[in-house]
């Protein structure tokens, strides 16, 4: 990337803004105040008749619903056409909007209306005799009757009470005592829950008046529904218009706010920001086309970028630049040339970090998405998004493990990926990666296939090399070698970030500054876990660290430990990376065992693969109930039938674990008992295995996005930088011509 400036005459700035967006190169930094004499520029003259006439425009696409699937094909749209084809639209839109407005409000009022009056046909009164009464009072409400009746019937202040009953709705007609008192009635129900209603004035039945609010609101929803389809025929005839005229609006209110970014004076400005380097010829060409001498632009100096993480600023020679605009030209004036003249012989305003273009292809593309949610990297950093690509779904897949919900997982991923844009169909991207490498070490674990081993059904006795996750007595083995895996996969995943770091450190500085700021570390990690898995005092040391080599490589390679000389050798090495680290930072020695500690962190893998594992298998316990044979190894086997499990129960080396719900229905002798366990046996098997779905998303992905930010990020990757956003856009639904 190449930074940037253009200095030239405020009578210009138009055509350099023109030529500028046009060219859809140039990233502009943001002015911000750092030096004397210059200010923030203005927006040009119209921009507030544009931002207007864009609200408006979008306001509209919003009434009608447009959206980019009822645009046309692309054509010319000049301002005298907008101005009047908006207004006609705008008119026709609002009148009707304003009609659909208030026939929708009459619509509710009829509602209100019609819920109000329901009580009283209910009640099944006349409105007549429900009003007009001078000796006695009269009170209609909701409430239970046997309450009213106890409450007036206990009151000193009634001298005689009737209470009319309709469905939940009661009137209450009562003389008081004292003829002249008011608000007796409800004075003896304060105690009493009640729901008072108001009496609508009305001539017609409670019946009557509910049938004519209906038969208004009924003519009300017809007319509004004309009105739908006028505003549905205006959303066809003008989408496409609008369309256009929000881009070309979009178009001219970004260059008429783009002086908001530049440093002026009264007479000049100076415009900064980043272009791809080898842009730069033509980005000059197109805006010294355009203004001539008016204007001078400048590659103030190149940022490369290397994958190692590298960023080098290098100044440009300006000698064979063109001559500064004098002020007899109505150009730059002397004075605020030499204002210019601040930093090297240009003004530097804004940030000094170039924007970032992440492009990592189409398979790990959507993974920006995790270590953009961490931070975009900046210039100066390696992007870490190939890497997640690469770890993130083997890490989520093998916690989960389980070809069902590995294929769930896939589905749902497809459905978001086909169905929406932006972030969602990225992150349904993901899943779908995530949801393969799910399928394939449910394969692994013996065709795991919601908690079950499916390759019990394979024809024939077929012996499947990992039958299980550790969760049964029989494959114990398995779970502790699964931690070694986890282990392993953490020293060298850390590996990588330290290496990461060193090359960055290296680039950027000196190899002193790298052997101290990362070889140190390289050294305590790697010397530390050598010494660990070595023979050296071995007692301390658990046998499955040594084990798991041969359990996991099916006997093929058997490893009893590095040699003693060779844990030595590690214990050394750790060492001398902690001299390393106390000569360059010191302040860091009090994390020395870091490294040990987050290698061992990454054991939260096993950890999560044996609670959903557990999970799956408890769901299935309680629906099917399970058996584990004593003659066997002790593996966990379902029991699914009646018969079943009156076999095992039956038979003394099958020890029952637990019987199951659906274990209750025998076919021979169907009951109403095992038809209502059958089905809430189905219930509890889907209803729990949606609930280990959702939490795998959670534990699962979470604790794998946690190892990526905290674990391994945490050693070479700061993030902050800022996506590359050039000036200009491409037209979809105008042409310029």
């Amino acid at each position: 990337m190449s930074r940037v400036s253009v200095t030239g005459s405020k009578r210009v700035i138009d055509d350099v803004i023109e030529a500028a967006y046009a060219h859809h190169s140039l990233h502009v930094t943001d002015y911000d105040d750092r030096y004397e004499g210059f200010d923030p520029g203005t927006s040009l003259d119209g921009a507030e008749t544009v931002n207007e006439r864009l609200v408006t425009v979008r306001s509209l696409e919003s009434i009608l619903d447009v959206d980019e699937d009822d645009a046309e094909v692309a054509r010319s749209l000049d301002d005298d056409e907008l101005e009047a084809e908006l207004d006609r639209v705008r008119d026709r839109v609002n009148e009707l909007n304003d009609r659909r407005d208030e026939l929708q409000g009459a619509i509710r009022d009829r509602q209100e209306e019609i819920d109000r009056m329901e009580p009283f046909a209910e009640l099944g009164i006349d409105l007549d005799y429900l009003r007009g009464y001078d000796s006695v009072e009269l009170v209609v409400g909701e409430a239970k009757p046997a309450a009213v009746e106890a409450a007036l019937g206990d009151a000193e202040t009634v001298d005689a009470f009737d209470v009319f009953v309709g469905g939940d709705v009661l009137a209450i007609v009562a003389r008081p005592t004292d003829g002249d008192a008011e608000g007796v009635v409800q004075d003896a129900l304060v105690g009493v829950d009640i729901a008072l209603l108001n009496v609508p004035d009305a001539d017609a039945s409670p019946e009557e008046y509910v049938a004519e609010l209906e038969a208004e609101q009924a003519d009300l929803r017809d007319e509004l529904d004309g009105v739908e389809a006028e505003l549905d025929s205006v959303k066809e005839e003008a989408a496409g218009f609008l369309l256009r005229a929000e881009e070309k609006l979009t178009i001219e209110a970004e260059k008429k706010e783009a002086p908001l970014s530049f440093a002026t004076t009264e007479n000049a400005f100076v415009a900064e920001g980043w272009v791809p380097t080898e842009s730069y010829p033509d980005f000059e060409a197109a805006v010294v086309d355009a203004v001539g001498d008016h204007v001078e632009v400048e590659e103030l100096e190149r940022a490369s970028f290397t994958p190692d993480g590298d960023h080098h600023s290098e100044p440009v020679d300006r000698s064979g630049g063109t001559e500064s605009p004098s002020a007899d030209d109505g150009s730059a004036s002397a004075e605020t040339e030499a204002a210019v003249a601040t930093d090297g012989g240009h003004a530097a305003h804004g940030t000094d970090d170039p924007p970032v273009v992440q492009d990592n292809g189409s398979a790990a593309g959507p993974f920006e998405l995790l270590v953009q949610a961490f931070g975009r990297p900046k210039y100066s950093e390696f992007d870490p998004t190939l890497l997640v690509f690469l770890t993130f779904p083997a890490m989520f897949g093998f916690m989960i493990g389980d070809v069902g919900y590995g294929v769930l997982y896939a589905a749902i991923g497809f459905f978001m990926y086909s169905r929406f844009d932006g972030a969602f169909r990225e992150l349904g991207s993901v899943a779908m990666w995530a949801g393969g490498f799910t399928i394939l070490f449910g394969i692994y674990f013996g065709i795991d296939l919601f908690g079950y081993h499916a390759y019990q059904l394979l024809p024939g006795d077929v012996h499947w090399p990992v039958a299980g996750k550790g969760l049964s007595p029989a494959d114990l083995d398995w779970g502790l070698s699964f931690l070694v895996v986890s282990v392993v996969f953490g020293i060298v995943h850390l590996n990588i970030g330290h290496v990461l770091s060193f090359v960055s450190t290296l680039q950027q500085h000196d190899v002193k500054h790298a052997l101290y700021e990362a070889g140190s570390w390289l050294l305590i990690l790697n010397g530390a876990w050598i010494w660990i898995f070595s023979q050296h005092v071995p007692g301390p040391k658990p046998d499955f660290l040594f084990e798991s080599v041969s359990l996991l490589t099916f006997g093929t390679v058997s490893f009893s430990g590095f040699p003693v000389v060779v844990g030595i050798a590690g214990a050394v090495a750790a060492g001398l990376g902690l001299v390393l680290l106390g000569i360059g930072e010191p302040p860091e020695l009090a994390e020395f065992l870091s490294p040990i500690v987050n290698v061992i962190s990454y054991a939260r893998i096993m950890a999560v693969l044996l609670a959903k594992g557990g999970m799956a298998l408890a769901v299935n316990l309680l629906a099917f109930g399970a058996y584990i044979d004593k003659g066997g190894e002790g593996s966990f086997h379902f029991i699914f039938s009646a018969e079943h499990l009156h076999h095992v129960q039956e038979t003394p080396s099958e020890e029952l674990v637990f019987a199951g719900i659906t274990t209750a229905f025998d076919p021979a002798s169907i009951g109403l008992v095992g038809i209502v366990a059958l089905v809430g046996g189905i219930v509890v098997a889907l209803v729990g295995h949606l609930v280990v779905l959702l939490l795998g998303v959670t534990s699962a992905g979470i604790q794998a996005v946690r190892l990526e930010y905290v674990e391994f990020f945490g050693n070479f990757y700061e993030g902050g930088g800022r996506a590359y956003l050039p000036f200009g856009r491409d037209r979809k639904y105008t042409r310029d011509d």
